[in-house]
């Protein structure tokens, strides 16, 4: 199965995508963890470049994580579906029609139309979103911020709000999970809707 989880910066979305991965390896299965942007040489670069670079346009930005996706969908996701494995990212498609589509306006059907085309189609088995408010979120993250993270709550909220709709518009593959609990529980209800 391809599994992605999402969520705004500090959502525990990370943390959720390792729990998975360290149960579906207990169950003795053949897993791939990665993440987005990143996951190859080429995925780290733009990274780099998009969350510690210059500010850039919209449209730059999701091209730039469309590009990405395509080699990190080449290069390592279609493999390992290939060959049997479980994949569990780290961010996926959701993250730009969120950020980009919706919340920076550039549309949810052209954003959605670009990654599907560089993607081939593929979209994960199953997406999980983390919800949490903004200002929790903020209170969690760690580090220095990063340009996406330096736009501040409102943006946040608003990204929050993408996410919400996605869910909506794709039930039957985006699921909303309540980001207050404990990560444990969490990862419990994870698993039950996996059916693992």
């Amino acid at each position: 199965m391809f599994v992605s989880f999402e969520g705004v910066d500090g959502s525990g979305k990370t943390t959720q995508a390792r729990l998975l991965e360290e149960h579906l390896r207990g169950l003795g299965r053949d897993v791939v963890a990665t993440r987005e942007p990143g996951g190859t040489a080429l995925g780290e670069e733009l990274r780099r470049l998009v969350l510690n670079g210059p500010d850039i346009s919209p449209w730059a930005e999701a091209a730039l994580f469309a590009a990405a996706r395509a080699e990190h969908a080449a290069e390592i996701i279609r493999p390992a579906i290939a060959r049997g494995a479980d994949v569990v990212c780290d961010r996926f498609v959701d993250s730009s029609l969120a950020y980009q589509g919706i919340a920076r306006g550039l549309g949810l059907e052209l954003v959605l139309q670009l990654n599907l085309t560089v993607l081939e189609g593929l979209l994960p088995d199953r997406t999980f979103v983390v919800e949490v408010d903004a200002g929790t979120a903020a209170a969690r993250r760690t580090g220095d911020p990063d340009r996406i993270e330096q736009e501040g709550d409102t943006f946040q909220t608003e990204v929050g709000r993408a996410y919400a709709e996605l869910a909506a518009r794709f039930p039957q593959r985006v699921e909303l999970l309540d980001g207050r609990r404990p990560p444990e529980e969490i990862a419990a209800e994870v698993r039950r809707r996996l059916a693992l």
